[in-house]
């Protein structure tokens, strides 16, 4: 493989939203850690998966955004190869497949581990990384990509990482997932906060296009405060000392954040405001992580 066509290809799997697969995985392998029940390999495969399933959405994204005419020449955001003409529908379709066959294969071991219910979860997660842009009634088009990826980039990632190391369910983990979950879900407000003129265009019915973009700036703000919110509640309710509070050094990046949410006018702009939202999420997950090991 030519070395421009990997960079393509590594290009399209959006490795700037890996974020979002693995601050759960690590969250939710620290409180297995914490109390006593940590696996490393367990953790580690549940990784691969973590990882496998977003690459495989983004490409599934990339292929399904172009086979319904999403990404348009004004298009904002990142190059996408497929609708760039860089990677064919075919390969792309390809890919994901590829990806989403890797993650199964990898979670038989788990499935082998934990039983049924991390069967079903799995197979939802392969499941709605299609029907996220693919399908008859695409989650992404219809505004429920919001509460697809709270759901399964927090809640579902964060206590099933726990869960196949534990082999029981943490609520420790639960209030931890609602951070996670809050923080995924701001990447993609950012991305339909830039793309409110081009999925309206396009027929896409994200909550910005619903809602309009003040919405949307409230709902970067409200999840910021819900994450901010987790660590309080694991020091007063569920006992965790002082270190829990390791995210507060990361205030003046949120505050930060959001002000250019609010105030930044050049849509443009926002690419960059996506890849710190990401970069966010991936420090506030590694400092809380430091934290539940320290507290």
């Amino acid at each position: 493989m030519q070395n421009s066509t990997l960079k393509i290809w590594v290009h399209s799997a959006r490795p700037k939203t890996l974020a979002a697969a693995f601050a759960p995985v690590i969250i939710g392998a620290a409180l297995a850690w914490h109390d006593g029940q940590f696996v490393a390999l367990n953790s580690s495969i549940a990784l691969i998966c973590a990882f496998l399933i977003q690459i495989g959405t983004n490409f599934a994204n990339d292929y399904y955004d172009f086979k319904k005419g999403a990404d348009t020449e004004d298009r904002i955001g990142f190059v996408r190869a497929t609708a760039a003409g860089l990677i064919s529908p075919e390969k792309m379709l390809n890919a994901t497949i590829l990806s989403m066959g890797l993650a199964f294969l990898f979670g038989l071991y788990l499935i082998w581990i934990g039983g049924w219910i991390v069967l079903i979860l799995g197979l939802l997660s392969l499941l709605f990384g299609i029907l996220y842009t693919g399908g008859p009634f695409p989650l992404g088009y219809n505004g429920l990509g919001d509460i697809f990826v709270f759901l399964f980039f927090g809640i579902v990632a964060v206590m099933t990482t726990y869960y196949v190391n534990a082999l029981v369910w943490s609520e420790d983990a639960f209030w931890a997932s609602l951070a996670v979950g809050a923080l995924s879900t701001n990447i993609l407000v950012i991305n339909n906060l830039r793309d409110v003129e081009q999925d309206k265009k396009a027929g896409k019915r994200t909550l910005g296009v619903l809602l309009g973009e003040t919405a949307l700036k409230i709902e970067y703000t409200l999840m910021v405060l819900l994450a901010y919110a987790i660590p309080p509640h694991f020091f007063v309710k569920l006992h965790f000392g002082w270190w829990i509070f390791l995210p507060v050094l990361l205030l003046p990046f949120a505050m930060y954040l959001i002000y250019k949410v609010w105030f930044e006018t050049n849509k443009s702009n926002l690419n960059k405001v996506l890849e710190q939202t990401a970069q966010f999420m991936a420090l506030f997950g590694i400092m809380f992580t430091i934290g539940i090991l320290l507290a």
